[in-house]
C-alpha cells in the first residue's frame, strides 16, 4: 500500500506541474493579445510605478513566477519598455518575500520566531539590497541588456 502512495503521489505532482505550465503558457498569451493598452502607458511606462505595482501584484498572487510570465508577456506584446520591466522584475522579487512572511505567520501561529524569522529577515533584506542598489540603475541595465539579446 506503501508503494501505491508513493507512486500516486509522484502523479500527481507531475499533473499539477503540467497544469501549471499550461496555465502560465495561456496566462502569457492572454498577456500577449492584449495589444496596445495606451489607457495604462503613463503606469507602463514610469519604472517606479512598475516597481511598485509589481510588488503589490507578486504579494497579491503570491507567485513571482506569473508576475514574471506577466512582465515577459507585456515587453513581447511592445506594451511594456524595458526599463520599467527591469524595475518590474525587481519589485517582483520583493513581492515575492511575502510568501515566506505568510508561511511564517501560518506554521508559527503568528509572527514568525526563531529560525523562521531569521530565514525571512534575510531573504526580505537581500532582495530589498538588491532593489535598493539596482532601481536607480534600471536604464543602464536595460540598455546592456537590449544590446545583449
Amino acid at each position: 500500500m506503501e508503494r501505491y502512495s508513493t507512486v500516486n503521489n509522484y502523479v500527481y505532482t507531475a499533473i499539477g506541474l503540467v497544469v501549471f505550465y499550461i496555465g502560465l503558457k495561456m496566462f502569457s498569451g492572454g498577456m500577449k493579445s492584449m495589444g496596445n493598452i495606451d489607457h495604462l502607458q503613463w503606469f507602463l511606462g514610469n519604472p517606479i510605478y512598475m516597481f511598485f505595482g509589481s510588488i503589490v501584484m507578486t504579494l497579491a498572487w503570491q507567485s513571482s513566477s506569473l508576475s514574471t510570465t506577466a512582465i515577459i508577456a507585456l515587453v513581447a506584446s511592445g506594451v511594456l519598455p524595458l526599463p520599467a520591466a527591469v524595475a518590474a522584475v525587481l519589485g517582483a522579487n520583493i513581492g515575492t518575500t511575502g510568501t515566506i512572511w505568510l508561511a511564517g505567520l501560518l506554521v508559527s501561529d503568528g509572527m514568525p520566531r526563531g529560525d523562521t524569522l531569521r530565514i525571512a529577515m534575510i531573504h526580505t533584506g537581500v532582495n530589498l539590497l538588491m532593489a535598493i542598489s539596482l532601481l536607480p540603475f534600471v536604464n543602464h541595465i536595460a540598455k546592456f541588456v537590449g544590446r545583449v539579446g
